[in-house]
């Protein structure tokens, strides 16, 4: 589904694999798909574990570049209109929109 919708909705310019949809390692088939971004940040979800979801709660920004570097890619993290963030502490600067 992940690469038919990169095909089909060239109009969209990213796709998430929301690894706790997904699970961890069908997140990560499917940024080889052509999704490209893992949803990281996730500091209280209830849905998905109320329906069932295995994989483990983590209330952090830790789970998200592991799996990325787990497949080859290199991490970024960004904010919701994917301009690229660095933290440094409480301190954040971002990128140039492009």
């Amino acid at each position: 589904m992940v690469a038919l919708a990169r095909l089909m909705l060239d109009n969209f310019d990213h796709i998430k694999a929301y690894w706790i949809m997904l699970g961890e390692k069908t997140a990560q088939v499917a940024l080889g798909f052509g999704a490209d971004d893992i949803d990281g940040t996730v500091v209280h979800e209830l849905i998905y574990h109320d329906a069932g979801a295995k994989d483990p709660r983590r209330p952090d920004r830790q789970p998200a570049p592991p799996l990325i570097r787990e497949t080859g890619r290199d991490p970024v993290e960004r904010d919701t209109l994917f301009v690229e963030s660095h933290r440094q502490g409480a301190e954040w600067t971002v990128s140039e929109a492009v």
